[in-house]
């Protein structure tokens, strides 16, 4: 089984699991609880702009419980907001106060509903060093995933704002 994690848009061997019901979801439920899925059942997880909705203090547990689900030789495709470009990209004197609003939303989160607050700020130190932690081992940077239309690819001034993530189980 594939698990994309956040999703809203079906696709072929893909399963979704989102916090809110919708007509496409198959598992409403949260990243952090992952309880319903046995040990080692998962081939591959998908979580894109998720991961910076958990409480710092539940990052551990949560990574713990993803690598638990999934396959020896399992990847985790992971897309978070960078906060090493969106640092670089708020102190830019040239931008408008209204560019330096929407990046501060993206920080911190758009917060249009309860579940839209980001709780961690990443950037690949960090997500190297918690993955790791959880026991991954190959854990590397990429470009652009190319399987869904997500925030994983947006490129809202021209550069990527998303720090793309695959973690080996």
């Amino acid at each position: 089984m594939k698990l994309h994690i956040g999703g809203k848009e079906s696709r072929d061997g893909w399963k979704l699991l989102n916090i809110q019901r919708g007509p496409d979801v198959d598992f409403v439920g949260d990243i952090s609880n992952l309880a319903r899925f046995g040990a080692a059942s998962i081939d591959e997880i998908y979580a894109s702009h998720v991961l910076e909705h958990v409480p710092q203090g539940s990052v551990d547990p949560t990574l713990a419980g993803i690598h638990r689900v999934l396959k020896p030789g399992g990847r985790f495709l992971v897309s978070v907001p960078d906060m090493d470009v969106l640092c670089r990209t708020f102190i830019d004197p040239a931008l408008t106060l209204p560019v330096r609003f929407h990046v501060m939303r993206m920080m911190f989160g758009g917060q249009v509903d309860p579940d839209d607050f980001h709780c961690f700020g990443w950037n690949f130190e960090f997500m190297q060093d918690f993955l790791r932690r959880a026991g991954f081992g190959e854990v590397r940077k990429v470009e652009d995933f190319g399987l869904f239309n997500d925030a994983s690819s947006f490129r809202p001034y021209g550069y990527p704002i998303s720090l793309n993530v695959i973690a080996v189980k």
